[in-house]
Formats: structure tokens, C-alpha cells, sequence
């Protein structure tokens, strides 16, 4: 393909708007069309972007002739049920994460991408960081090894809002959705599978209906384990911190900032193309399409990180 790819946007909120500014660095892409909830809104940020097809239907973006793929930054709940309408148009399609919030859903995408033999790729950030890229460069060196990785996934939203401070119109999940980043991250990172999972939570939202805190526990085949610790009610410092305990070193990441056991800061500039996890994304989502290959953070490569969430929300449903 050396044609510009024609590419929709469905979900014109706090992450669609990412993805906006980040295809903005990559050449060859071009925005034909978005797609949002409130047809006013989502002019707005069409003009904004110069896009001009504007539409409430994904449907309608997906009849566009021209369109060759979509991303698809909408609520968790239609994720599976959007990703496997693109794949039947015909439509490479990358779904932000979560893939889904069961694991059957999940499986039915990975049925659906390997029946069209088309790219589908989840947004598994944290595998494009250039902190955590860093890191596992190394360990593909041969030149660290996990031992054990210590994480902190901490937000202040006791209300349901959206990281702009707008209103949700659908609920966030600690497991689901915050915990996939750790689940997939520590099973690419330590290597081999996941053996074991366990997980405890606290209250549920008496309006949410979602459990606000939680602790996960796991261990992969390589030996190594990770804790991960979960919040909506953490009044800062906000965000996820992960710190990596190996075998020759440790070092702590914030995002796209990565220091070492004594604080010492790392260059990671140089890793890669740019210091945005989200275009570096969008760049391996584009370019395996170019290239007819299979992405990192394919649907086949993290759907056993929905099969240990589906784990762990049957320990904890089996405790309530």
C-alpha cells in the first residue's frame, strides 16, 4: 500500500483526541472521517482536525468507500461488538483498550480477525512507551531479567468523569480496564505465561456499582511476580508508576520517564521515533497494515491477558 491511508476515528472524547494530535506526526494517514455520540461535539472537534465526514453511526463511516481502517476509542462496553463490525466491513480496526470486558467477547474478536485476515490491534500502551520499550529491549539482550515489578495504578474519580473533568456516559473498571495495562505489561516483560493470579477488592460504589480499590497478585512461568496495587479513591499523586526489580538493576517508570533504583535518570529519547506511547502505537497499527503483518499488541498476541482479568473476576465474584 503507498496510497494514504484513510482512516475513521470513533469516539471524539479525552482519548479519541489523542490519537487525533498523534496521526497529525505520521505521514501517509489521513482522518476521513469521525464518529461521536453528540453530532454538535463532534463538529467541533472535526473542524478542529479538518475532517469532513461527520457522523453519530459507525455504520456510516464504514460504508465510506475510500475508508480502509478504523480506531476506536468508545466505551468499553462496545469495543468487542465495534471492533467485529469493522472486521466484517472489511476495515482494519484497532480498539483501544480494553479488547473487551469479558472474556468471551475477546475471544469472538480474535475468531472475527482470524477469519478476515486483517490487522487487529488492541491499545496495549504500555508496550510502546519508550520507558518500558527501554526495558525490554534489555531483556530481549539478554541483559536484564524480571524478578519481581511493583505497580501503583492510582486515579482520584469517585465521581464519573472523564480525564477532561466531563461526564462519563458510561462507567470506568479497576479490572477490566486499568489492570489489563499491568496484566499484558508483566506477561511481556517477564516472559512465559501467567501461572498464577489472585485479587482482592474493596467497597463497592454504592452509585458506580464498581469496586474503587483493589490488589492483584501474580506469577509467571519465568518465576518472576508482580503486585499491582488499584485506586479511583487516591487523592494524588495520580497515575501509574511501575518499578522493575531484575537481576541486574532496578528501575522505575513514569509514563514516558524512566529513572534507576537510585534515581538516576535514563535517556530513553533515542528509543524510538517519537516520546508519545500513543502515536508510537498508531505508527505500528499503520504500518502493519502496509506491511500485511501481524502488530505487537495484536488481538491474538494479548487476549491470554483477558483470560487472567476473566480469572480474577471469578475469584472475586466467588468471595462476594
Amino acid at each position: 500500500m503507498t496510497q494514504s491511508i484513510k482512516v475513521a476515528l470513533a469516539g471524539a472524547g479525552a482519548f479519541g483526541i489523542k490519537h487525533l494530535d498523534a496521526m497529525r506526526n505520521i505521514d501517509g494517514v489521513e482522518v476521513v472521517s469521525l464518529v461521536g455520540r453528540e453530532l454538535d461535539k463532534t463538529r467541533g472537534v472535526a473542524e478542529k482536525y479538518g475532517v469532513r465526514h461527520v457522523t453519530t453511526e459507525l455504520a456510516q463511516s464504514l460504508s465510506l468507500p475510500e475508508l480502509d481502517a478504523v480506531i476506536l476509542c468508545t466505551p468499553t462496553q462496545m469495543h468487542a461488538t465495534q471492533a467485529m463490525q469493522c472486521l466484517r466491513a472489511g476495515k482494519h480496526v484497532e480498539v483501544e483498550i480494553p479488547l473487551a470486558d469479558s472474556l468471551e467477547q475477546a475471544q469472538a474478536v480474535a475468531d472475527a480477525q482470524k477469519r478476515s485476515g486483517l490487522v487487529a490491534m488492541v491499545g496495549h500502551t504500555r508496550r510502546f512507551n519508550p520507558s518500558h520499550q527501554w526495558v525490554h529491549r534489555r531483556i530481549a539482550a539478554g541483559e536484564l531479567r524480571v524478578q519481581q515489578m511493583d505497580v501503583q495504578t492510582y486515579f482520584f474519580r469517585r465521581t464519573n468523569m472523564n480525564a477532561l473533568g466531563q461526564p462519563r456516559s458510561w462507567t470506568d473498571h479497576l479490572l477490566w480496564h486499568h489492570a489489563a495495562h499491568t496484566v499484558d505489561l508483566f506477561a511481556w516483560q517477564a516472559g512465559g505465561e501467567i501461572v498464577q493470579a489472585h485479587a482482592v477488592q474493596g467497597p463497592k460504589h454504592p452509585e458506580l456499582g464498581i469496586a474503587m480499590d483493589m490488589s492483584i497478585q501474580l506469577k509467571s512461568s519465568s518465576g518472576a511476580i508482580c503486585t499491582l496495587s488499584l485506586s479511583f479513591n487516591n487523592d494524588g499523586p495520580l497515575g501509574t508508576f511501575f518499578r522493575y526489580i531484575c537481576d541486574n538493576g532496578t528501575y522505575i517508570a513514569r509514563y514516558d520517564d524512566l529513572v534507576d533504583g537510585k534515581d538516576q535518570a535514563i535517556d530513553v529519547s533515542k528509543v524510538d521515533v517519537s516520546m508519545n506511547g500513543i502515536e508510537l502505537q498508531d505508527r505500528e497499527f499503520f504500518a502493519a497494515i502496509r506491511e500485511g503483518r501481524e502488530p505487537n499488541a495484536s488481538v491474538a498476541q494479548v487476549l491470554s491477558c483477558y483470560r487472567v482479568l476473566d480469572r480474577l473476576e471469578r475469584q472475586l465474584a466467588a468471595v462476594e
